[in-house]
């Protein structure tokens, strides 16, 4: 029973200093860190002012340690992390039900401009406060409708950017708050719905040239037939692959011991970051294709390096490597590029994998029609929540296109979990060629961590959206006054 009214909105901005390990380092933020290498004269008396001799002293990658007193700094000499830190704007709504009950939501950023993200948190908030629970599950696809099309602040969106990412936190929450109060994970509220009820929460406005909602019923309609089946053969999870093992920023021992571990743990799917360096990028995939042997899979992942002929080019000579995909080799704009890149490389066994930053169901709509990708990576927090992504689900089960989810970061392997499963048991009826990325970061801070058992995601039991972040972490990890950034921001101006 939906109850409630919502009587308070928080967001935070919670940060992790992940840079210092070089997690999350990728082809994009190499070349950021070379830019800043080579910027002006300044920068380089700055590094000339630690001695010609100082040390460069790295942590050596492995589970999050919070004890900052065991943990080295990259360089003595840094004054600003460079590489990504996993953070996220993070939501809680409360209502005034007698249950207690509280809806965690979140959008995943990089660090800096995770305060613009909260700022257009509470620029939406206004639509959120004040509303029956009741009323806004009663008309989802109206308040989705409702947030999106806000009549000022639709001029930043519209439906992309910092304010969909507000939106998508904010939503989050009420998906999460509404599990709850029925008692069910996410996966499970959504497998039981009526398929009726299920498309009254989507805005099919964009995109009906390819997907009417009359459509939408009658795959959802189909996929009624095997459920139950479907739904016990999760008993064993679903598949999923690892990125936890061959970021650029790691040395080619880490990559090593990290591929040792992952096959022992049973891992058979793995994707190696490239597109920095071409003779670097050779080398590193005949490493871990030696280690892993010609028989598990390997994707590559250029995010977004390379210009379309580049990525083409580059793509031939890493062929020898036997690719299933190569994820984000251009703009995630550029649907022509992506279709122009698609049509030179299926020819030679390597499918395209994006949409882990496309902005909406339109650039996905888009994807498809142009038969631009092979492999389609749906993200549980940059489309608008659950909402944009059953849309998504929808539309690549009418192409046939298998959806294998982006993960990682902060709370992005919790969430995409309950969307994979659903999209399983009642659209898709499929694991070929499927699987969801896992990234062994972070998982510690949450509540109702993933569960991962030999290389497959185990279904959540625990009723809502796996959102919810432990509060001792929140208050550690919140910038810039948490325990840990006053103790980093210290010793920088040090």
């Amino acid at each position: 029973m939906v109850r409630g009214r919502i009587c308070r909105l928080l967001v935070r901005d919670v940060r992790f200093p992940t840079s210092l390990g070089g997690h999350g380092s990728d082809a994009m933020r190499e070349a950021q860190r070379e830019r800043e290498h080579k910027q002006g004269e300044l920068e380089r008396e700055k590094q000339a002012s630690c001695g010609a001799g100082s040390p460069m002293r790295r942590w050596i990658p492995g589970p999050w340690d919070h004890d900052l007193s065991r943990r080295q700094t990259l360089n003595d000499c840094a004054t600003q992390h460079t590489d990504p830190d996993y953070s996220a704007a993070y939501v809680v709504l409360e209502t005034d039900a007698e249950d207690g009950l509280k809806g965690y939501g979140l959008t995943f950023t990089l660090g800096k401009g995770t305060e613009v993200v909260v700022c257009a948190v509470n620029a939406l908030a206004h639509h959120v406060l004040n509303k029956d629970l009741r009323d806004i599950v009663g008309d989802f696809r109206g308040f989705y409708r409702q947030l999106t099309s806000d009549g000022q602040l639709r001029w930043i969106g519209p439906e992309k950017g910092v304010v969909h990412l507000a939106t998508a936190a904010l939503l989050n929450a009420v998906w999460d708050l509404w599990a709850k109060q029925e008692g069910k994970p996410l996966w499970k509220l959504l497998v039981d719905m009526d398929p009726r009820e299920l498309l009254s929460c989507i805005d099919f406005r964009y995109i009906t040239d390819v997907l009417t909602e009359e459509e939408a019923y009658e795959i959802l309609q189909k996929g009624q037939v095997g459920k139950k089946e479907r739904g016990q053969m999760l008993m064993h999870g679903y598949p999923a692959y690892t990125t936890s093992c061959a970021w650029l920023g790691y040395s080619d021992d880490t990559l090593k011991q990290l591929c040792t571990e992952a096959l022992k743990d049973g891992w058979t799917r793995f994707k190696v970051k490239v597109g920095a360096d071409l003779q670097d990028d050779i080398r590193r995939c005949r490493l871990i294709r030696n280690m892993i042997g010609p028989e598990k899979t390997l994707m590559m992942d250029a995010n977004q390096r390379w210009d379309v002929p580049e990525a083409v080019e580059w793509m031939s000579k890493l062929a020898e490597f036997k690719p299933l995909w190569i994820e984000e080799p251009t703009s995630p704009d550029d649907i022509l590029g992506h279709a122009a890149i698609s049509e030179a490389l299926v020819p030679l066994g390597i499918g395209i994998a994006t949409g882990e930053q496309c902005h909406n169901r339109v650039i996905f709509k888009q994807l498809l029609q142009a038969k631009a990708l092979q492999f389609l990576q749906i993200d549980s927090c940059r489309l608008g929540s659950v909402n944009e992504n059953l849309s998504v689900l929808l539309m690549a089960k009418k192409f046939e296109i298998p959806v294998c989810p982006h993960a990682g970061g902060v709370g992005l392997c919790e969430l995409v979990q309950h969307l994979i499963i659903f999209d399983f048991i009642s659209i898709s009826a499929s694991l070929e060629n499927r699987m969801c990325e896992y990234v062994n970061h972070l998982h510690e801070h949450f509540r109702y961590p993933v569960v991962i058992k030999k290389a497959s995601y185990m279904p959540p039991k625990d009723a809502g959206y796996s959102t919810e972040m432990k509060e001792e972490s929140v208050k550690k990890h919140q910038y810039p006054h948490g325990e840990v950034w006053k103790k980093l921001l210290a010793a920088q101006e040090n």
